[in-house]
């Protein structure tokens, strides 16, 4: 399966996502005007992914700002990670956000208490 490579905008992140090694990606700000012109893509090949997955699944997420629309969309995504995950698939998310970012912390908390799955919060400075 071909990697999933996205390049980062002013208002969408950079999507790296690598089905040989399991590692996937998503870093900076996501603010598209229309979410599931963006989103939907990334859902599309995890479906494809999941067909034959990684020994180890790890998604590190790395945004700066998350708007309500790219919200629901994550959601959406780590929906279809809990749901391999729980019919047993080694699946680790790691959610990053900056020292004093108050509300990437909560939003990372807030994934984190609706998954009930292997949810990293990692504080950078």
């Amino acid at each position: 399966m071909e990697k999933l490579i996205i390049g980062k905008t002013q208002n969408t992140p950079a999507v790296s996502f690598d089905a040989d090694s399991g590692v996937f990606s998503i870093e900076g700000r996501s603010i598209p005007e229309n979410p599931g012109d963006f989103y939907d893509p990334i859902l599309n090949w995890l479906g494809g992914y999941f067909k034959s997955p990684a020994e180890k699944t790890i998604f590190n997420v790395t945004l700066d700002y998350v708007n309500s629309g790219s919200s629901k969309y994550l959601l959406g995504i780590f929906r279809v990670l809990k749901k391999h995950y729980s019919e047993g698939l080694n699946i680790e998310i790691n959610w990053y956000y900056e020292e004093d970012d108050e509300a990437i912390e909560s939003l990372g908390g807030h994934y984190l208490s609706i998954l009930q799955m292997p949810f990293n919060m990692k504080e950078y400075i």
